[in-house]
Order: structure tokens, then C-alpha cells, then sequence
């Protein structure tokens, strides 16, 4: 966390919440197939030492899907915990600030403290685990590493194709785009693994959520559309449009995360079970 906090204040960012969704199940699946792939035979064993006979696909969404239960814990207390919004602080604070209601880096710090300790009872290892499965993908969303102001892109309004009930930016990343390739999570994490090659995993290797935000930050500060011929003009009574120019110009960098998030995920619980 040391190191999170070093690269924001090199940034002059600081931290606070702001309400948004997640990843769609389709994209939390399609990350958790590519970690499930990737990771060493003894994380593997110690997965299906908790999660038993349920895999890292299934065991992704489950966060997202708890947000209806009566449990306050999973409908309230953890809501904060699928995003971090960042601002420039007026007062310029350089130190990493996280809210009193906590946020993914704070949540990931907590749930890797209990898979790590052997007292964490069965139930809350198993919560852990689908937890942390759920926030590294989180992280790699690039509007779960929010603007202040506008939700992380839930306040941009958007017209999605000839659909004409508006939808918002945020939507766009975590369904919309992954929804219109037509494949289910398996086809399409079949198809990113191919498309990996041996020194890209290598290069993505890396359990350090700092860098994975530093990168969402870059990819967020470039996908919001400008006024265009193509996109609109953005404002609420006119929202953008959004069709295949966008599709095009912003795919492959949804797939890169998606990729990314995987092997991040496989790197990162591989360094929670070697106790390095």
C-alpha cells in the first residue's frame, strides 16, 4: 500500500468514493477464466481447498449478485468497495486519503489479510477470496478509477447505437462494448488466451495495485468521447451517440484490460499463497 500511496502523490491525486456499477458478469468471467488458466498448480489447490467445486468464473460475479441481499454487510457496507474515485485535492495533500466507508485498495488490503491469516474461519476465507477475484478486475476497469464529479461516467449520458432509452459511459465499458462481440465469457476469454503471447504475460505480471491503477488512470483520461460528427455534443438533452466508431476505436483496449485483469489476478493470488 506503501507504493500506491508514493505514485499518487507523485500524481498530486488523492482519494474518495463516488457511487458506480461493476464490470458485467460476462467481463468478471471472462478475467477470472484467464486467471484460473494462469495460476500455479498450488494456487489452484488452495482455491479448491476454499471455494471447493466452485470456480474462479463462478465465484467473480458473486460480489455484484449479493448487492440484493437483506445481509446490510453485502447490500451496504460493501458497496464502496468496487471503485476509488480520484480528484486533484484543492489543498494539495499529496498523501493517499481513502474515506471512512473504505474503497476497493482498502477492501483488497482487508480481504488479502484474511486469506493470508490461517485463523479466518471456512465462510469469511471463501468471502475473501471472491472478493479479491472481484476488486483486481474492478481495478482494471478504467472508470472503477473514477473522475470526481461525474460517477465514474454513470453521469455521461449516451445513446447506444438506435437504442433510444439513454444509457451512460459507465455502462458502455462494463456491458455494452463486451456484450456486442456475441460470445459467451468462455468463447470470448478462449479468445483473448490466444491472442496473448508468452511476453505478454511476463510483461503483465505484476501483483501491484498501484500499477494497475496508474494504467486505468492513463486509458480514463482518454475515453471520454469528444464533441463530434460521430459522438455528439454531449450534453444531457443531446447525449452523445455512441455506434461503431467507438466500438472500434476502444475495443481493443477493453480486451487489453480484460487480458490484463487475468493474469493480474492469477499473479496477484499467486503471491497471496507463496507467503512472499
Amino acid at each position: 500500500m506503501k507504493r500506491l500511496a508514493a505514485l499518487l502523490a507523485v500524481s498530486g491525486l488523492a482519494l474518495t468514493t463516488a457511487p458506480a456499477a461493476a464490470w458485467g458478469p460476462t467481463g468478471h468471467r471472462i478475467a477470472a477464466q484467464i486467471a484460473q488458466d494462469n495460476v500455479s498448480g498450488q494456487t489452484r489447490a488452495r482455491i479448491e481447498q476454499i471455494l471447493g467445486t466452485e470456480g474462479l468464473p463462478e465465484s467473480a460475479t458473486w460480489p455484484d449478485e449479493q448487492r440484493s441481499s437483506p445481509d446490510e454487510f453485502l447490500r451496504k457496507t460493501a458497496y464502496p468497495w468496487h471503485f476509488v474515485t480520484l480528484q486533484h485535492p484543492e489543498d494539495g495533500a499529496a498523501d493517499l486519503v481513502h474515506p471512512p466507508e473504505g474503497d476497493a485498495i482498502t477492501a483488497l488490503d482487508k480481504f488479502t489479510r484474511e486469506l493470508r491469516d490461517p485463523a479466518t474461519p471456512p465462510a469469511e476465507r471463501a468471502l475473501a477470496l471472491r472478493f479479491v477475484v472481484h476488486i483486481v478486475a474492478d481495478l482494471h476497469q478504467p472508470l472503477h478509477v473514477g473522475k470526481d464529479g461525474d460517477r465514474g461516467g454513470n453521469d455521461i449520458k449516451v445513446l447506444w447505437f438506435d437504442n433510444p432509452v439513454p444509457q451512460n459511459l459507465h455502462w458502455v465499458w462494463d456491458v455494452g462494448m463486451i456484450e456486442k462481440q456475441g460470445l459467451s465469457f468462455s468463447e470470448y476469454a478462449d479468445r483473448l488466451e490466444g491472442r496473448m503471447t508468452p511476453e505478454q504475460v511476463v510483461s503483465w505480471w505484476d501483483p501491484k495495485p498501484a500499477d494497475w491503477l496508474a494504467e486505468s488512470i492513463a486509458v480514463r483520461n482518454r475515453l471520454y468521447p469528444a464533441p463530434s460528427a460521430e459522438y455528439g455534443n454531449g450534453t444531457v438533452e443531446a447525449p452523445f451517440k455512441l455506434e461503431y466508431h467507438y466500438v472500434y476505436d476502444w475495443t481493443p483496449t477493453l480486451e487489453l484490460r480484460m487480458q490484463q485483469a487475468g493474469i493480474r489476478t492469477a499473479a496477484y493470488l499467486d503471491w497471496v499463497f507463496g507467503g512472499a
